[in-house]
Formats: structure tokens, sequence, C-alpha cells
């Protein structure tokens, strides 16, 4: 049985170079596949491969004096998420461009925005009613086909583009409220909560464990509406058959969650098209410079 697992921990890693060969050489003796950084803040990681050898790696992680009592979050796979490994060095954990800020100790992010679990987020809300407002810690693409319920999404296209939109003026009138952010599994949220509370926003929180976990809770009948993007071969996650799609064809209009790369590979841009429009694969700005030259 294939299972994927998504988990980080915020601690700081005296020697990223050395924990970096550890980690690539024990998923290499596992045969999994995925993603792992490692930074000074700490490790993130997706990988996916037959139950037996993940649950031995999460052993494995259970014996490091810094990285026991991770949480994982655990999906179903299919073996084909990931074409190889790839275990990578960087600055950060999430390229926010901004690593010198970013405060890590062994409790994890410094300044960081309150945790909520799934329940107690729907406390606050009842609590708090308007005043409470979601923000997406996500590129922008990504909410495209599943958000929180009348959730503020950034003018993203990566992740560097948040310190740009937080530092503006656009979301000057959340200051004063209570802000929800979220993100996939929490990891881009850690570092965003801290970031916006050190430019002004007073009350801010994080879900705990992210979408994935509220997904686990209340599936589609929480507040949570779409799809969730993931970043592996399978490209979206359903919590349940209710799931509806809320994304817009490229092409059509028509709703959907199905995104494609451009096939014009100089671009490769993610296009959105329902099925119907499905051999339309290039972007609408490449299909017009095609237009324009025919």
């Amino acid at each position: 049985m294939q299972k994927v697992i998504i988990y980080y921990k915020f601690i700081p890693v005296q020697d990223p170079t050395m924990t970096m060969r550890w980690q690539r050489e024990l998923c290499r003796r596992l045969n999994l596949k995925g993603r792992i950084i490692i930074s000074p803040h700490g490790i993130n990681g997706t990988l996916g491969g037959q139950i037996d050898d993940v649950l031995e790696y999460k052993r494995e992680m259970n014996r490091s004096e810094i990285f026991r009592d991770i949480t994982y979050k655990w999906s179903d796979g299919t073996g084909d998420e990931f074409p190889r490994l790839s275990v990578k060095v960087r600055p950060e954990l999430v390229a926010f461009g901004v690593p010198d800020e970013v405060q890590v100790n062994h409790t994890g992010v410094v300044g960081g925005g309150k945790h909520l679990k799934p329940e107690a987020l729907h406390k606050l809300i009842e609590e708090r009613g308007q005043d409470v407002v979601f923000f997406d810690g996500r590129n922008a693409y990504e909410a495209a086909v599943g958000k929180f319920k009348d959730a503020v999404v950034p003018e993203t296209r990566t992740t560097h583009d948040f310190i740009r939109e937080i530092e503006s003026d656009k979301y000057d009138a959340l200051k004063e409220k209570a802000v929800v952010t979220y993100c996939t599994a929490g990891v881009r949220c850690e570092i965003l909560s801290a970031l916006m509370k050190n430019r002004g926003f007073k009350d801010v929180y994080q879900i705990d464990g992210g979408i994935v976990k509220y997904g686990e809770k209340y599936g589609d009948d929480g507040l949570w509406e779409g799809a969730l993007y993931i970043f592996d071969g399978r490209m979206e996650q359903r919590f349940s058959d209710a799931s509806k799609d809320i994304g817009t064809c490229t092409h059509c209009g028509k709703k959907t969650s199905r995104y494609i790369n451009c096939a014009n590979l100089s671009c490769n841009d993610l296009v959105l098209v329902c099925s119907d429009c499905a051999e339309t694969t290039h972007c609408v700005r490449c299909t017009q410079k095609a237009l324009a030259t025919s």
C-alpha cells in the first residue's frame, strides 16, 4: 500500500548539510521519493512510498533528538506522485525572501500567530462573527480551485510576493481584525503569521495543521470549499464526494479544478481547463499570441 506524508518542524538545525546527507541516505535506503528542504530553521518534507518504508522513516525520525515528535499528515498514494527524490539545503524552509527576519527556537517560530484547532476556529467565528477574516497563505493559483469561504486571496504568484502584498496598504483594514491565515499543511503560515504581526497586524491566527487537518475533521461540511491543490503528481486532493469545483476554465468559463501545463515549453504556465477544453493546452496569453501571428 502506497502512502504520502507531509510534515515539517521548525527547530534550530546546527549543520543543515550533514542533516541533508543523512536524510538523502535514509530515504534512498527506504526507496522513498519526494522533496525535503532543510535550513537552519528546520525541516519540511513531502514523501511517498510503501507504507512499511514510510513507517520506518517515521521511526528513524523519532530516534533523532531534534526531529522526534513531528506531526505527519497522511494520505493515500499511487506510487507515481514523485519522479525522484530531492533533498536540498536552503536559507529558508519557505522562500519568503527574509531569512534573517525569521527567528526559531526549540518551540518553533518566534512570534507567530496563535494556533487554532479546527474546532477552536469555529468557536472563534461563533464568538466574533464578521470580525474574523480568512487570509490565504498560498499562491493565488492554488486558491483558484479551493479556499475558505469569503477568504482574502492576495495577488501572489510565488511566496516571495507576500512581503510586497502585506507591506502595501491593501490590507490595512485587516490590522484590527482577527486574521486567520491558512495554507496546505501549516508550514507557510507559521512564518507568514509572524511576518504579518511584525508589520502591524495585531490579532493573527493560523489553522493548526492547515487545510489538510481541517479537511480531515470537517470534510466538505464546514467552511472549506473546492479542491486542495497539492504539489505532486496528484495535483489535487478532495475531502469527500460532495466536493464541488469552484475554479473556472481559462477558455470557456466552465467550473473545473483541473490544471495542466501550457504546451508552449518556453512558457509552461499552469492552465485551468475543463474536460471539454482539454485539447486547448495553451494558456490564454500564448493562445492570443498564436492567433495574432496566424
